[in-house]
């Protein structure tokens, strides 16, 4: 019997388009078009633009490859970095809860970055993407809530979902995907250390993951070996980096169950941890009626991972640390109904916002603590002025599969986040979402955004 790396080795390799279910196929093409939002939203962040200045330093000055952050071509490799770190600043790229786990801002960028550089096909650039997803979740579930606690998955899981999607458009075999994949693994990284001090470092960990993945996945075309045994071996991932690894999730219903579908959009411009909460108040604001000034305090019950992640955060210097602030993202829900771009723009510095904030407490609760990460649910107890205690609960937050975005929502989201900050313009969106609904159709990906010279 093959070993658990050697299995998803197997099946990222062979891996068809005609494998691939209709609605997964649609899902993916769901998250390609929210990702390409992420990413121009992302494109004028700070820590975004010195990507930029160092690609620009570094990289050709021409190339195969849409650069979507300086609005130019250049090596896929550049491109990847670039549009990667962008995906995932503006917190509204997706996730999925049993993997805590984002994957489309490590999956998408480095693919559209290959399949443009070799002419790949929609269909080719579908069944990478899936490919990358299906293996980047079942490592972040394999490594588990340990791993979390410590490392931020998306850079860890994410380097090997790189590797698969670009391995899957060069059409490695699996021995090859297999040696991607160990290359991959003993690169990963990504620790949570940066929150503490508001560090641009998690621009970093996607960045890194979708180039050192890229790399891995080249080396291994060249005859470059990796690790065997990366991910269950006795000095490998789950050794070095897990406490509670599983590698049964490895292969759980590899190529029935189909991870992607399972995977959530995010509704609100912040940290998914502070989604179930945000939702829950605006469930109990709605059903009583209340305004901001009726409440005098809010109990969010929450599950450990929340309080690892989001505990640090107890003062945000910066736009992207308050979107880690559970208190900073209620306010905005109290205060105007919506945590979106606009509001944590304007939040820093807000009395109204710094006072709801210090009203909001997270309390670790075993039911949600229990069913996490697989549910994430949404619990907070709200003190009213009046001397009432209300209580709100949200079993699905918005964006989760069973509670998911239609179409229509998705082009209303990517309009929104693609002409943030004069990012894009109108028309430019609308050539976007036309070409991401025929993508299966296409023959190339080149020229989404930037023309050829």
């Amino acid at each position: 019997m093959l070993h658990p790396s050697a299995t998803l080795a197997g099946f990222a390799a062979g891996l068809k388009f005609e494998d691939i279910p209709t609605n997964v196929v649609g899902r993916c093409e769901d998250l390609f078009l929210d990702t390409m939002g992420s990413i121009l939203a992302g494109s004028s962040a700070k820590p975004v633009r010195s990507m930029g200045s160092f690609a620009g330093q570094m990289a050709p000055a021409d190339g195969p490859s849409e650069d979507f952050v300086r609005r130019t071509r250049t090596s896929p490799y550049f491109a990847a970095m670039v549009n990667a770190a962008a995906a995932h600043v503006v917190e509204q790229d997706d996730v999925h809860n049993g993997a805590v786990f984002h994957p489309a801002a490590v999956v998408f960028p480095p693919a559209l970055a290959v399949a443009q550089a070799i002419g790949a096909s929609g269909r080719e650039f579908i069944t990478a993407c899936v490919a990358g997803y299906e293996v980047g979740i079942r490592v972040g579930e394999f490594l588990g809530r340990s791993h979390y606690k410590i490392f931020h998955t998306t850079g860890t899981a994410g380097t090997l979902a790189a590797a698969v999607a670009v391995g899957r458009l060069l059409k490695l075999d699996a021995d090859q995907m297999l040696n991607a994949i160990g290359s991959a693994g003993t690169t990963a990284a990504g620790l949570w250390e940066f929150l503490r001090d508001a560090a641009d470092s998690k621009q970093l960990h996607t960045a890194h993951a979708a180039t050192a993945g890229m790399q891995a996945a080249y080396l291994a075309k060249e005859g470059f070996t990796g690790a065997q045994h990366i991910l269950e071996g006795a000095q490998g991932m789950g050794a070095g980096m897990s406490d509670d690894a599983n590698p049964e999730k490895l292969v759980d219903r590899l190529g029935s169950r189909w991870t992607l579908a399972e995977t959530s959009f995010k509704f609100h411009a912040s940290c998914r941890h502070t989604h179930p909460a945000a939702d829950a108040l605006q469930a109990v604001m709605r059903e009583h009626g209340l305004k901001v000034d009726d409440i005098v305090s809010v109990v969010t019950h929450v599950h450990q991972g929340a309080i690892d992640v989001l505990g640090p955060v107890t003062d945000p210097q910066t736009v992207h640390q308050s979107k880690f602030s559970m208190g900073t993202v209620l306010a905005l829900i109290a205060l105007r109904n919506s945590a979106d771009l606009a509001g944590f723009d304007q939040a820093l510095g807000d009395g109204s916002v710094e006072r709801f904030r210090d009203l909001v407490t997270m309390e670790l609760d075993k039911e949600v603590d229990d069913a996490y990460p697989q549910r994430w649910i949404g619990k907070v107890t709200v003190t009213t002025r009046d001397g009432r205690t209300l209580s709100g609960r949200v079993d699905e937050p918005k964006g989760d599969p069973g509670n998911t975005l239609s179409r229509p929502e998705i082009e209303d989201k990517t309009r929104r986040l693609g002409t943030y900050q004069g990012a894009a313009t109108e028309q430019e969106i609308d050539s976007i979402i036309a070409r991401v609904w025929a993508l299966r159709d296409q023959e190339s990906l080149d020229a989404i955004l930037v023309s050829a010279a």
